[in-house]
């Protein structure tokens, strides 16, 4: 069994956005309040965090994570890694370095803006990382057994690392899967896609974009995330949405068999 909990489901600014009084940034409607994108995963009796983006605290302390075995990063924008500072809370709880698996671009990228926990000389106090690069081949947990399959999507230019956790796979800020990697979605009982907004974009799919991926998939419930104030109402893009397509919302777990 995996069981996923989408921390955030919003796109780089998050929803609302500052100094927008759109209806979607107006809204009352807890579902239209987006922190930026992550998920905590729990699979084969490892707790996960995807991501760890400006709101990382926030999320952890709104669910009560308590327990993180390791960090995966799926490309190194701010939104996704500017947290990664408050790792240093389960190092402090767990006395252990936090398993940290990204792909070689994302670790040097790690190391520049997160220079201090990296020094020889290190501060008192700073996050302690176990770096582990990953590429997009399978890898192995530390238990020997428990194998999670990246899938290497493009974002504009810029390689971004899905993952498939049993039946469960998570895509976000993708704009084109090449056919060797959508083979390995293929069979995925639970689908998480990003939908950044109707309209086309340079480096997100769009919302039709986003349902031809599920379509072709054909998984048994699919969600969708990374979702802008451009998109819509939660309540009026539901309605428009395939019988098993739902919008994520911040705080919605889900489970794949």
């Amino acid at each position: 069994m995996t069981e996923l909990t989408f921390l955030g489901t919003g796109t780089s600014q998050g929803v609302p956005v500052i100094a927008c009084n759109c209806r979607v940034c107006g809204s009352i409607d807890f579902r239209d309040k987006r922190l930026r994108t992550s998920a905590y995963v729990k699979f084969n009796g490892y707790s996960i965090v995807i991501d760890t983006g400006p709101d990382f605290r926030q999320q952890m302390l709104r669910e009560n994570i308590t327990h993180v075995d390791a960090v995966l990063f799926t490309h190194a924008h701010k939104d996704h890694t500017a947290g990664m500072d408050d790792i240093r809370s389960f190092n402090f709880k767990d006395q252990r370095d936090m398993p940290v698996y990204a792909t070689a671009q994302v670790i040097e990228q790690l190391k520049q803006e997160f220079a201090y926990a990296f020094s020889p000389v290190k501060y008192p106090g700073t996050p302690s990382i176990d770096l582990r690069e990953i590429n997009k081949h399978p890898f192995v947990m530390d238990d020997g057994q428990t194998t999670i399959i990246p899938i290497e999507v493009m974002h504009y230019r810029l390689p971004v690392m899905g993952f498939r956790f049993g039946n469960l796979t998570y895509i976000t800020d993708a704009n084109y899967i090449a056919p060797e990697e959508m083979a390995k979605i293929e069979g995925s009982e639970i689908l998480v896609i990003n939908a950044l907004r109707k309209e086309k974009h340079i480096s997100h799919f769009n919302l039709e974009e986003a349902l031809a991926i599920v379509e072709r998939i054909r998984p048994r419930m699919a969600y969708l995330t990374h979702i802008s104030h451009h998109l819509g109402l939660h309540a009026e893009v539901s309605q428009e949405l395939p019988a098993n397509v739902q919008l994520a919302y911040d705080g919605l777990k889900v489970q794949a068999g």
